[in-house]
């Protein structure tokens, strides 16, 4: 590869990071809105720049979520709590609180991120750090391996507090023994099957960039079997890494998407051509265009489980390829679980070559700005 074919591999890479970032940013205050009028209701229109949530969700099941792993308080399985005792040690009183509406997001500023967000964050500087021009999969094991999407993250926590493992090399056996033990399971936990498992295998593939596709993917999927063991989930993530990393090296989002949706991973091409004909009636930018987009998310999947999220992202891939800051905003304003969707669909709108750059006023409006400089800087 030449040197500007490399140059240009490397702006793709740093603006799949802001697209990422900026994304996730832009639906947190929306995050899991299952009833898009609510987001109209809550900010006086949809979505248009970074803003701080309110202090009521008017969906929020937070009070209703097992404190003790993933799923339900009423789970089957009584296990001791990890929610302020292991993790989020000062944000129990947010899980007890009457009424069921606190936001799940609440107190964080506009522009700033998620916690999945920030221990992506965490894993590209612990990466980066180490002067990895590329990464094996030997390289999984640095901090970030400790941290987890929600609820996968609080499943692991509770299996982690029973022998407290600390040390990198302990964290990545008792991670590695996991996976075999979950896999081995006769019933898979369905709340590890979901879209939140990807951002952190993202800054490995941003890193594999120049690496082969097939060393790429590698990396990706066995990350993620260290934090969500699933049966499922190996096709999801390789059909996923496989997009982003053709798209790093210049290959057309538009076609990788369609692919992607035609792929027997998802078979759902069919159902989008629907709304995308529909959608194409509309003026690019009118509310009649966004209400196809949010109907079409909401039929192919709105909330967290991977295969309808996938269905999802990669839709809006498919409609947005060349306009990367509509892309962004109409998955804000699909609501859902729009974070986690809109921070893989932001990686992948901003490595492709035509949507446009992430706009500057979103980059310097993000909270974590100097942090993701600093990781392009070492990148």
């Amino acid at each position: 590869m030449d040197r500007s074919a490399m140059d240009q591999v490397r702006r793709s890479a740093g603006e799949a990071l802001w697209g990422m970032c900026a994304a996730d940013a832009m639906s947190m205050p929306v995050h899991w809105y299952y009833t898009v009028q609510d987001i109209k209701n809550d900010f006086g229109g949809w979505i248009t720049c970074f803003q701080s949530p309110r202090s009521r969700h008017p969906s929020s099941i937070l009070t209703l979520s097992n404190t003790a792993g993933s799923g339900r308080s009423r789970s089957s399985v009584q296990r001791p709590p990890v929610v302020g005792s292991v993790i989020l040690h000062d944000k129990l009183k947010f899980w007890k609180l009457p009424g069921g509406s606190v936001h799940y997001h609440q107190g964080l500023p506009a522009g700033g991120n998620t916690l999945n967000m920030l221990c992506t964050l965490r894993a590209a500087r612990t990466l980066t750090e180490g002067g990895s021009s590329s990464v094996g999969v030997g390289q999984r094991g640095g901090p970030g391996a400790r941290r987890t999407g929600w609820p996968a993250r609080r499943a692991f926590f509770s299996d982690w507090q029973e022998t407290r493992p600390t040390s990198p090399s302990e964290v990545l056996e008792f991670a590695e023994r996991r996976y075999k033990e979950k896999m081995s399971g006769s019933i898979a936990d369905s709340q590890l099957d979901a879209i939140g498992c990807l951002p952190m295998a993202i800054p490995f593939l941003l890193l594999s960039a120049h690496a082969t596709e097939d060393q790429a993917v590698t990396a990706a999927v066995e990350f993620v079997r260290l934090t969500h063991p699933h049966p499922r989930l190996d096709g999801c993530v390789s059909l996923y890494a496989r997009a982003l990393h053709a798209a790093l090296n210049g290959a057309c989002l538009r076609q990788l998407s369609e692919a992607a949706l035609r792929s027997p991973a998802l078979d759902v091409w069919d159902t989008c051509q629907h709304y995308m004909h529909r959608a194409s009636r509309f003026p690019g930018s009118s509310e009649e265009r966004l209400q196809v987009h949010q109907s079409a998310v909401a039929a192919l999947g709105l909330a967290c489980y991977t295969k309808g999220a996938l269905s999802s992202l990669f839709y809006l891939a498919h409609e947005f390829h060349d306009d990367l800051r509509g892309g962004i905003l109409a998955n804000t304003n699909c609501g859902g679980e729009n974070c986690n969707r809109g921070a893989a669909l932001g990686a992948l709108l901003g490595a492709g070559r035509v949507g446009g750059a992430v706009p500057q006023e979103w980059k310097e409006g993000l909270v974590n700005a100097r942090e993701i400089r600093a990781i392009l800087e070492n990148m």
